[in-house]
């Protein structure tokens, strides 16, 4: 039987680069980066150039912390776009929602995967970037079991990867409804003899949701697994720490010199309106981005209704 699931999942590329397949509404992929000025820079310091501001120093201006430096294109609220249409069962609309968000994520990690002419060297490389971090927090990855520093192209490279195998697994996301309570791709994964395990979903979190049963887990009547809901969690941590990278790292270069850093914005806003309103990150694993955060909380970007997991509160209310 086709599901909701199905029909918007269709003609999402398989593969880590997705390249047929950019982001659609409400943010368009960019084009590829080209060389300019910081026409829009006028406040900034002049001494500040791609040059002399490594990707990685945790000690670089966080410009984008500040008001008059995070513009949004976009007029309103993503409530509309987040909020799940009471014909749609819940799990095939978080379904939607992932794979909707890691469009857009995929549209912005483009930007800095793009060779520069010169060096003939990616944006984002094993030089400029050695490890995966956002300012002093550094990101690993689990090897053989253990934890891992890598470089964020790698550590990018391998969150890509993940999600598109998750999304194509008919198990984890089905297309048609199954019956019974399948083994996941997670659990397959976790069991697996293999070098390179991916990162889990934080423990704790009730399958169904804050206010569900262990009998009755999102997405069951339409045949996902029990541990959706986690895996949803899992898939949702690693997209924001690309984000927390995104911004601590390349805000600067190449987003702010290309003119690019409203439609990162725009992508990031509707990302935490999306994980706040279901939550599927906890607020600690938001703290590197804490402050971008609560000014587009300030600004209503994020709505109220998103926050302290909204959809959970309506269905308390209802």
């Amino acid at each position: 039987m086709a599901t909701f699931f199905q029909s918007v999942r269709q003609g999402f590329g398989r593969g880590g680069s997705n390249k047929n397949n950019p982001p659609k509404s409400p943010a368009q992929a960019p084009q590829e980066p080209r060389s300019g000025t910081m026409s829009n820079s006028m406040s900034l310091s002049g001494s500040l150039s791609v040059d002399n501001v490594p990707a990685n120093d945790p000690d670089a201006p966080k410009y984008f912390f500040q008001e008059k430096y995070a513009p949004l294109n976009v007029r309103g609220n993503f409530l509309t776009l987040c909020a799940c249409p009471k014909n749609v069962e819940l799990g095939e609309w978080l379904a939607h929602q992932l794979v909707e968000q890691y469009r857009l994520l995929h549209g912005m990690l483009q930007v800095i995967q793009e060779t520069n002419s010169v060096t003939g060297a990616p944006i984002c490389n094993e030089s400029t970037c050695p490890t995966m971090s956002a300012g002093r927090l550094t990101y690993t990855w689990l090897v053989d079991g253990r934890a891992a520093k890598i470089s964020a192209p790698k550590f990018i490279n391998r969150v890509e990867k993940w999600i598109v195998t998750k999304i194509h697994d008919p198990v984890m996301f089905p297309t048609e409804k199954v019956n019974g309570i399948p083994e996941t791709f997670a659990t397959k994964a976790a069991t697996a003899t293999t070098t390179e395990i991916p990162p889990s979903p934080a423990d704790g979190t009730n399958p169904a949701g804050p206010n569900g049963s262990a009998d009755d887990w999102i997405g069951k009547s339409s045949g996902f697994p029990q541990t959706f809901y986690k895996d949803c969690q899992g898939i949702m941590k690693q997209m924001f720490r690309c984000y927390a990278h995104l911004y601590h790292a390349h805000w600067l270069n190449p987003f702010w010199h290309i003119n690019k850093h409203d439609i990162l914005n725009m992508c990031f806003v509707h990302f935490v309106t999306v994980a706040k309103y279901y939550q599927l990150v906890s607020d600690k694993e938001m703290e590197p981005m804490q402050p971008l955060i609560d000014l587009f909380i300030k600004q209503q970007r994020v709505p109220p209704e998103a926050l302290n997991g909204g959809h959970w509160a309506q269905q308390a209310s209802n």
